[in-house]
């Protein structure tokens, strides 16, 4: 990726920068989603649709519609049949078991339990003796398998894997995480243990063996996870992708050893998946090779290569990056499971420096660029999403290749996952959703419950029951866009306006807090029954952004609270591509709804062909849900 001499300045600067590892006592890690349950008015319903609408059309057309499970029972049956599809297909059908788990944690369902067993029993059938499974290598010709690095094999094995540990949790049932320790150790033996030089095309196994080796304790899993980071960039990579000029080996993160990578390249969803490893290995071995890579590599996308939305990888052509600051509007790529691996990513990069910034992107692109990928109603998705449209865009029911239903199924089935982290003697409050949840502090039961209405007021109850009075530090996010800027490095910055602060309580009376890493910290000893009351600003901003990207030159963004807004045709009289906002614009909340989806929209002044007009916007996650027509996100600004 060619630099700027501006980007080349700034990485300099950040390369002298200390890097920050988290202090042994300090180690956070996440409080998971199967120990919360969420009652906010705002992802409750989004749960309910993923459970009665994504994964009923996700079994439909894994099912029914393609041959993904057809796949599993040919190999089973041993006679000969062809394999039906695309030879990354077998990773569908995991991703749907993986959000069938989540989603059966929260919405308990004895038929779609049974119908996963169902699935399971008939992946089972489909393991090859010595523990290998892909459906298309057992019916294209075993004598093939491992032969070429880009067929995605470790990629599909990667999601078995999190599909079995996820399916184990849920149910307790062995079956599939069985099959998948099975395929691990037919890895592991194939490769590491034989020191067979192999780089993964398409990464996701090395996070995926992070899991396993902690839902099982088995550390060759940490090792090969560890083992197979370390293949990359030594010129071990074979195959199409690494043979095209244009392409090459960094559209798969393979130009450099991961430990020395500084910039973004390549395949979007490729990356978010190595990185997130690479920060999971790097958390589990404290190893500061990777920490300090990740934190070089983190500022490139995030400083000069994401979108507002917290959508990353403009470009279609490679789906992923071209040039710094390319980020044109209506031809952006920006597909979902980018911004769903944008969110695995800055978890982890918060566990590694409890650092409160990476939050700040996180939840930029579960609000925006992910939540997009799935329609009100839970049956329709989007695959790229764009900042702009003349029309051209509509949700689809389904891809041919079809990552992002399952994708952002399984992200929204989990979302309690992102909510909190936690030490042994604190909590970090990272997302505002209500919920109920215990954590274990200094071995007493601390239960949490959290009301909000939030994203669209600011004000968070949290209600703190110790089992008995008990000293520990809570953390409570500050968001950036309740200060002055929404994103680290100014990519985007507010115009300047009404200044934003925030305000906590603690049994009515102001708290006391020290800042530390963007968390405001309550250190004092907690007893039943108190309460935090945390008053968090929502003025609607303006944004403009860095000169250097040319496509928004003269126009803002508006945002609130973490919602970035569009103006659509649907409520602008059927055009918005010939809008200006006015400059003295007098921003205004209405109650809306977008289909049966009740939210805040912004009313403000603006100008058509000359010709006053009152203006409406709507959140970005809600648009095209009442037809294709015109959008934008960045809008000329008189």
């Amino acid at each position: 990726m060619k630099k700027s001499l501006l980007a080349y300045l700034l990485i300099g600067v950040f390369s002298c920068q200390e890097k920050v590892q988290v202090p042994a006592q300090k180690k956070l890690e996440a409080h998971p989603f199967s120990a919360i349950q969420i009652t906010d008015d705002f992802w409750k319903p989004k749960l309910e649709k993923v459970a009665k609408s994504a994964l009923p059309a996700s079994i439909f057309q894994t099912e029914i519609n393609t041959g993904r499970i057809r796949n599993f029972e040919k190999v089973a049956r041993k006679q000969g049949e062809p394999h039906e599809g695309i030879y990354y297909d077998d990773s569908d059908v995991y991703k749907a078991l993986e959000a069938i788990a989540y989603s059966l944690q929260t919405h308990p369902d004895t038929a779609l339990e049974h119908k996963a067993d169902e699935w399971i029993a008939k992946i089972a059938a489909a393991q090859e003796p010595d523990g290998y499974i892909n459906t298309y290598y057992s019916l294209t010709g075993l004598e093939n398998r491992w032969t070429d690095m880009e067929k995605h094999e470790a990629y599909c094995a990667g999601h078995l894997m999190e599909a079995g540990v996820a399916y184990y949790q849920t149910t307790r049932k062995r079956t599939l995480l069985d099959v998948a320790t099975k395929m691990a150790d037919h890895i592991d033996q194939e490769f590491r243990q034989a020191n067979k030089p192999w780089v993964t095309g398409h990464e996701e196994i090395e996070l995926a063996l992070v899991k396993l080796y902690k839902a099982t304790g088995t550390t060759r899993y940490l090792e090969l996870a560890d083992w197979f980071l370390d293949q990359r960039g030594r010129g071990h990579g074979r195959g199409a992708i690494w043979d095209k000029q244009e392409w090459g080996p960094k559209y798969a993160q393979d130009a450099v050893p991961v430990k020395d990578q500084k910039e973004i390249t390549g395949h979007a969803v490729r990356a978010m998946y190595l990185y997130t490893g690479a920060a999971d290995v790097a958390v589990a071995n404290g190893d500061l090779g990777y920490m300090n890579a990740m934190k070089t590599v983190w500022e490139d996308v995030v400083h000069r290569n994401m979108y507002v939305t917290g959508g990353i990888g403009s470009s279609g052509s490679n789906e992923g990056f071209s040039v710094d600051f390319d980020l044109p509007n209506e031809n952006a790529y920006s597909e979902t499971c980018a911004s769903v691996g944008m969110v695995f990513w800055n978890q982890r990069m918060n566990l590694l420096e409890g650092n409160s910034q990476y939050i700040d992107v996180l939840e930029r692109s579960l609000y925006n660029g992910a939540l997009d990928g799935l329609s009100l109603s839970g049956d329709r998705f989007f695959y790229g999403n764009p900042l702009a449209s003349s029309g051209q865009h509509s949700r689809k029911e389904w891809f041919g290749t079809a990552c992002c239903p399952s994708n952002i199924s399984r992200l929204v089935a989990a979302v309690g996952d992102y909510i909190y982290a936690k030490t042994e003697d604190g909590i970090w409050l990272n997302l505002f959703i209500g919920n109920t949840t215990s954590f274990t502090l200094k071995g007493k039961q601390v239960p949490v419950s959290i009301q909000t209405e939030f994203p669209w007021e600011g004000k968070v109850l949290v209600q703190v029951d110790p089992e008995e009075e008990l000293e520990f530090d809570f953390h409570l996010r500050v968001p950036g866009w309740a200060m002055e800027n929404p994103v680290p490095g100014n990519l985007y910055s507010f115009v300047p306006g009404e200044k934003s602060n925030f305000s906590i309580q603690v049994n009515g009376k102001e708290a006391k807090f020290k800042m530390e890493n963007g968390y405001a910290v309550l250190s004092q000893t907690w007893k039943k029954g108190d309460q935090i009351t945390y008053m968090l600003p929502m003025p609607i901003r303006e944004l403009q952004s860095r000169p250097e990207v040319a496509a928004n030159t003269g126009r803002i963004a508006i945002q609130r609270g973490p919602l970035v807004y569009c103006v659509e045709g649907t409520d602008n009289d059927g055009t918005v591509l010939d809008l200006t906002v006015s400059q003295i614009p007098n921003y205004q909340l209405e109650e809306f709804k977008v289909l049966d989806e009740r939210v805040l929209a912004v009313r403000f002044s603006g100008n058509k062909a000359g010709e006053a007009k009152s203006v409406l916007a709507i959140p970005y996650y809600t648009w095209a849900n009442r037809g294709s027509n015109e959008m934008q996100v960045w809008i000329p600004k008189e």
